[in-house]
């Protein structure tokens, strides 16, 4: 492969980070895969070779034959942008890959009796998310970019003059913080040298609600603190962006400083610059297959975890909790509860849910939210999932579950918070993961400990990424 410079070849398949992936014959007859960025199944290219240790990398020079699934990208930015590479796949391409790569992190744990449902696709698939973090960077002839991270390239920034992720507004409140930031002489942070201030800038927002809000994330180093007016500045350039009969809509701009040195745990501090200290969401779920969705009404405060599709996060909380058919008898436990949603969801139709979350702020958020939707049979401990498990188990302070939800980061269970989940023994355990690869790690052990698999539910999250997200209900077998 390392003679190779140019290549004609035909794409067979995607890989899991939704790169094409070609074959050719190497010099001792064996295949060898390529793998081509932004390529398309079926389609034949010309390539140039870029040579890697482990595996042959290719950039597309010419489609020569179109796959007839590829479509033209929408954004401006496609190739570039390492946000939404399957713009040039059809929407229902789409979803077969991902359904097929649901099939695959688990084709070795099934036995052919589990129920495994076809993907929730999103009905709206284009501005679909309620929350971007956009980067502020600078090159060495002091040339200013904000934007989002250009794709494989270590840390550089494209600027971005349109998003098909977001709402319109984002685009608008971008133009207007890089025109204050080129009238400025404020540096970018820069994460080798640790100089400079401005880190990101993170928008988000109820989609159903319409409540937005600003956050300017920049370095705690008092060297490069911004004054008192440059962040009134930048202030009103965000408020000036929203025409006058929209500008209720703008609840909240905050500051958070991020103070962080080597050695030293991050630490992060909000000050609040105008506006209420949150917003709201809204989502309608039907607890029941055949009960009416009820609302539910949601704080999110400017740290806080919600779900980045709210198109999609009612689908997810209530084909989780169908499938856990969970009755007014169970005691559900919420492990990484975050601000408390699908707890609270739960708990209309469960007899006591507890929820654990490792975040402070994230409890506080939750607590709020219970009185918001008036729910009065949720307790919500603060602590590391591990440690507030096995305390339980020893003081008996809770019932002991009869349904555990997990929804944990990316990276999935921990070793150690898998034995306490173990240990508990629910009879239920209802995984929720937006990265199947690990979560398919995960069931493999629970199956190794007594537990079977029941229905499995893939929904796209993420339109015109190769993410997805996954439901996993388990029961211990009899």
């Amino acid at each position: 492969m390392n003679k190779l410079k140019v290549l004609e070849i035909e794409i067979v398949e995607l890989n899991k980070k939704g790169n094409g992936v070609g074959f050719v014959v190497s010099g001792t007859g064996s295949l060898s895969s390529v793998e081509v960025p932004f390529a398309v199944p079926q389609d034949v290219v010309r390539i140039n070779v870029i040579k890697e240790k482990k595996r042959a990398k290719g950039i597309i020079d010419e489609i020569l034959k179109p796959s007839p699934v590829r479509v033209p990208p929408r954004c401006k930015h496609f190739g570039d942008c390492g946000g939404c590479r399957f713009q040039n796949i059809s929407y229902s391409e789409q979803l077969k890959f991902k359904q097929a790569d649901i099939l695959a992190c688990f084709k070795s744990l099934l036995t052919g009796k589990e129920d495994i449902r076809p993907i929730i696709p999103c009905e709206v698939n284009w501005n679909y998310r309620n929350k971007m973090e956009f980067s502020f960077s600078e090159d060495s002839k002091g040339n200013k970019f904000l934007g989002l991270i250009r794709d494989s390239s270590k840390g550089k920034v494209v600027s971005i003059e349109e998003c098909h992720l977001v709402s319109p507004w984002f685009q608008d409140v971008l133009n207007a913080v890089r025109q204050w930031w080129a009238e400025s002489d404020i540096k970018a942070f820069h994460p080798f040298k640790a100089t400079g201030s401005l880190r990101t800038l993170t928008l988000r927002e109820g989609i159903n609600t319409q409540d937005k809000m600003v956050i300017l994330n920049v370095s705690g180093n008092p060297e490069y603190a911004l004054s008192k007016s440059e962040l009134e500045s930048f202030s009103e350039a965000v408020k000036k962006t929203f025409k006058s009969n929209d500008q209720l809509s703008l609840k909240s701009i905050f500051l958070r400083i991020q103070q962080a040195a080597e050695g030293m745990e991050t630490n992060f501090f909000e000050i609040h610059l105008f506006g209420a200290d949150h917003i709201r969401e809204t989502l309608k779920v039907a607890i029941d297959e055949s009960a009416r969705p009820m609302n539910f009404s949601f704080h999110v405060s400017p740290t806080a975890f919600f779900q980045p599709n709210s198109f999609q996060a009612g689908k997810l909380y209530e084909s989780a909790l169908q499938m856990a058919e969970i009755t007014k008898d169970d005691v559900v436990y919420d492990l990484y509860c975050g601000t408390g949603t699908l707890g609270i969801i739960a708990a209309k139709k469960a007899k006591k849910v507890v929820g654990i979350e490792i975040s402070p702020e994230s409890i506080l958020d939750a607590k709020t939210n219970a009185e918001l939707n008036g729910v009065d049979n949720i307790h919500f401990l603060t602590g590391a999932v591990r440690n507030v498990l096995s305390q339980i188990m020893q003081d008996k302070t809770h019932p002991k579950p009869d349904v555990i939800v997990v929804d944990p980061p990316r990276p999935g269970l921990d070793p150690e918070a898998m034995r306490a989940l173990i240990e508990v023994s629910p009879n239920k355990i209802l995984y929720v993961s937006c990265n199947p690869h690990t979560q398919a790690d995960n069931v493999k052990e629970l199956l190794m400990h007594g537990y079977k698999i029941i229905a499995v539910q893939p929904i796209d999250q993420f339109p015109h990424t190769p993410h997805v997200e996954n439901v996993v209900l388990l029961q211990k077998s009899s």
